[in-house]
C-alpha cells in the first residue's frame, strides 16, 4: 500500500519503538496520547478496516499484545479501553486497535 504511515512504519522507513512485535503485528506508543498508556496495534500487512480481516493469527497476535501491554503496565482493575476504528471512522485506513488507559475513576490526567 502506497501512502499509508503504518505501511512505512512496518517497512522499517519510519523508526519507532516498539511495545509489542511478533509475526503478525507491531504494537507503539500513539504520538498523539490521550492518557498514560495509549498504545497501537497494528497488523504488518496492510488490511484497510476490521471487516477485511480475515486472519485469526492477526487477531491473536492483537490479543497477546494487548494483554502483555495491560500486565505490564498494571491496568487490570485500574481500568483500560481497547478501541477499533473502522468503516471510515479511522484517520489512518490501516487496521488499528488502540489500548487506553487508566482509564478508572482516579486515573491521572494526560
Amino acid at each position: 500500500m502506497t501512502d499509508c504511515i503504518f505501511c512505512e512504519i512496518v517497512k522499517g522507513d519510519i523508526p519507532k519503538d516498539f511495545r509489542f512485535k511478533d509475526e503478525n503485528v507491531l504494537a507503539f506508543d500513539d504520538i498523539h496520547p490521550v492518557a498514560k498508556v495509549h498504545v497501537l496495534f497494528i497488523p504488518k500487512e496492510h488490511i484497510a478496516a476490521f471487516e477485511n480481516l480475515f486472519d485469526d493469527a492477526i487477531l491473536s497476535s492483537i490479543r497477546k499484545g494487548i494483554q502483555k501491554i495491560v500486565e505490564q503496565n498494571d491496568l487490570v482493575g485500574k481500568g483500560y479501553k481497547i478501541i477499533v476504528n473502522g468503516g471510515g471512522g479511522q484517520v489512518i485506513n490501516h487496521l488499528h486497535f488502540h489500548l487506553i488507559g487508566p482509564t478508572g475513576l482516579h486515573a491521572p490526567v494526560v
